[in-house]
């Protein structure tokens, strides 16, 4: 390979000790102008009048559509090793994933 190639460099990704930790969530909320889409991690709690975002990700129109195939593939390679995911019946089906038709503001 050519060290032009992008291929063949290697990037050194650093995760930090907070980072490790993770971030639940159980509701995301996806916007969108025509220069980016916007993602908001947030948790809901049953009985809860609100939730807080407690991350948000900010990106291009083309790195959403990379994470949303790297997202399948990951998906298919889970489903192939621990069986189909389920997610009809859903206790509360308000929680999940969402888009934000209107683009209203998230406070």
């Amino acid at each position: 390979m050519n060290s032009k190639d992008p291929k063949s460099q290697q990037i050194n990704i650093e995760l930090g000790e907070k980072e490790a930790e993770g971030i639940y969530s159980n509701l995301a909320i996806i916007t969108h102008s025509p220069a980016e889409f916007i993602l908001d991690f947030t948790r809901v709690v049953p009985g809860a009048p609100k939730a807080k975002v407690h991350a948000r990700i900010i990106t291009t129109p083309q790195h959403a559509k990379m994470l949303l195939r790297a997202l399948q593939e990951n998906i298919e390679k889970f489903e192939n090793k621990f069986g189909e995911i389920k997610v009809e019946g859903q206790a509360n089906p308000q929680f999940g994933f969402a888009t934000n038709p209107k683009n209203e503001k998230i406070n």
